[in-house]
């Protein structure tokens, strides 16, 4: 069974490097199918195997983590490393040897958001979700209270609410986000324009 990784810090690095662990270890237990030679030309069977398997092992718990731009790097290396794998190498015309894809040619093969966009977005859907249920729920409380205390000596950490900040800079118009989301529709509008657009 999965367990959280929170530390006394409030670091989320070492639970991303947990969620990496747990991602790669689901895909050792499926590479057969994803190397297997009669599935080479039914790629897009081996990227479901990818999206409804692999996925929900890496991203358990992604609505809430802070990830600053060394962390997105760490997922992207992982999302090229696995779709390398499923769409196989590419041979070179020129040069008659084989190759591993380039990752402008892993985005054309893979024609889904890219596992930041997920991320980023799985996030906003999350903060609409807290910003509705109101101030006397637990869960509102909890990530949009301050925590009592000081904090150690040092930059300041990047928090949940900074990351959410960020991404809704691009897009606020002015507004803020905890008014904006009270409309459910105009936020699932914002959190689909997040998704799909190659804006982040």
């Amino acid at each position: 069974m999965w367990k959280g990784s929170n530390t006394n810090q409030n670091s989320i690095q070492e639970e991303i490097k947990n969620r990496l662990k747990s991602g790669s270890a689901c895909y050792q237990s499926v590479q057969s199918l994803v190397l297997f030679n009669l599935l080479s030309k039914y790629s897009y069977i081996k990227v479901k195997i990818y999206i409804n398997i692999i996925l929900p092992f890496l991203l358990c718990g992604c609505e809430t983590w802070s990830l600053i731009l060394r962390e997105e790097r760490r997922m992207m290396v992982f999302r090229n490393r696995v779709l390398r794998r499923i769409f196989g190498p590419k041979k070179d015309k020129l040069r008659g040897e084989w190759r591993k894809l380039h990752i402008e040619e892993l985005n054309d093969l893979y024609s889904s958001p890219n596992i930041v966009r997920v991320i980023k977005s799985r996030s906003m859907r999350w903060a609409g979700h807290v910003a509705r249920v109101g101030e006397r729920k637990g869960v509102h409380r909890v990530l949009m209270g301050k925590p009592e205390g000081k904090r150690a000596l040092g930059s300041p950490s990047v928090d949940w609410r900074i990351i959410l900040r960020r991404i809704f800079r691009k897009w606020d118009g002015g507004m803020d986000w905890m008014d904006l989301a009270q409309d459910r529709d105009r936020w699932w509008a914002l959190v689909n324009a997040v998704t799909n657009q190659r804006v982040l």
